[in-house]
């Protein structure tokens, strides 16, 4: 279950990592090198941390392969990919939801606690992104302005965590963990919801 976890949210975070590289006018090695970064970063990151190495993105030649078609379809298919942005934007939040659970239930596995599943699993969500971003020199998502993304990773994560922790199966968790993190996001999305600021703080930066 976590192995299908895993592959589809690595498809669609390499998707929407293939086509902000695409927006960057980087070529076909830095659009599938950008997209294989999003899709497996976050994963690969808390693999490292909670001891599973060599991590399975590279032991698992489906794991190479998933955000590498990922990569190529959006490369070659671009024009009809961004005409979808919104869809892409709606897989994103699925994508979010099903790598945040999947994260915290694998650290619970490995025995950690619910606090720090929680957190590992709001890492393994948002990772790839930051990587990402940070590759083709923007800010992350989870860091711009009032931008509410990783508050939602980390809410399904810790139900998820929380779940298994009072010995509900980790299967029934997935769903209604996953189904707290999309819905949140996807509501922010839709009614302009976003983050609090420091009080007095309300207003954009200036770029300087």
């Amino acid at each position: 279950m976590l192995l299908t976890l895993d592959l589809i949210g690595i498809l669609v975070f390499a998707i929407s990592g293939g086509l902000v590289a695409v927006r960057n006018q980087l070529d076909i090695v830095g659009v599938i090198g950008i997209a294989v970064a999003t899709g497996l970063g976050g994963g690969v990151i808390r693999d490292v941390v909670i001891g599973a190495v060599p991590p399975p993105a590279l032991a698992d030649w489906r794991y190479l392969l998933v955000p590498v078609v990922g990569g190529l379809v959006t490369f070659y298919w671009h024009p009809a990919v961004e005409r979808l942005e919104r869809v892409i934007n709606v897989f994103d939040a699925f994508g979010l939801g099903l790598f945040c659970v999947a994260g915290a239930l694998k650290a619970q596995e490995y025995g950690l606690g619910p606090v720090p599943s929680a957190a590992l699993g709001m890492l393994t969500g948002v990772g790839g992104g930051i990587i990402r971003d940070l590759l083709v020199g923007r800010v992350p998502v989870i860091f711009r302005y009032r931008e509410l993304y990783a508050i939602p990773a980390l809410a399904g994560a810790a139900v998820a965590a929380t779940g298994v922790e009072l010995g509900v199966e980790p299967a029934v968790m997935i769903a209604p963990a996953a189904a707290v993190t999309i819905g949140w996001r996807l509501l922010a999305i839709r009614r302009g919801w976003v983050a609090p600021v420091p009080r007095g703080r309300d207003q954009p930066p200036v770029a300087r």
